[in-house]
């Protein structure tokens, strides 16, 4: 939908594409699907959420064994983002960085896109 030629939608991280690719396998999924929703305090939350097919609307990106579909009305706000797996002592999951932010509430849980 909001692709450029040449340009993938969104790019994971080495960490991120291992991490996707270990949970594809359990129970023998397609991939994830990533998008956003309203909610949180600055407005809107990232979601992932397993993939059993592929809806021919999502934009799909694969790197290695891994594999990633944007929900359609989530491509314009995730395109550019570069999706990473972080681990540290106390917790352990995926960062998204995205330019299409401009703001964040201060758990990191939600954000907000600029108005059009």
């Amino acid at each position: 939908m909001f692709a450029i030629p040449g340009k993938q939608a969104v790019t994971m991280t080495d960490a991120a594409a291992v991490q996707i690719a270990k949970l594809m396998q359990s129970d023998d999924h397609m991939g994830l699907r990533i998008g956003v929703k309203k909610g949180g305090c600055a407005g809107m939350e990232y979601t992932m959420d397993y993939v059993s097919e592929v809806d021919p609307h999502d934009e799909v990106v694969e790197q290695g064994d891994a594999r990633v579909m944007i929900a359609p009305m989530a491509q314009m706000f995730l395109f550019g983002t570069e999706i990473h797996y972080e681990t540290s002592l106390l917790e352990s999951g995926f960062k998204f960085r995205n330019p299409n932010v401009v703001d964040a509430c201060g758990c990191g849980e939600s954000i907000k896109f600029a108005e059009s």
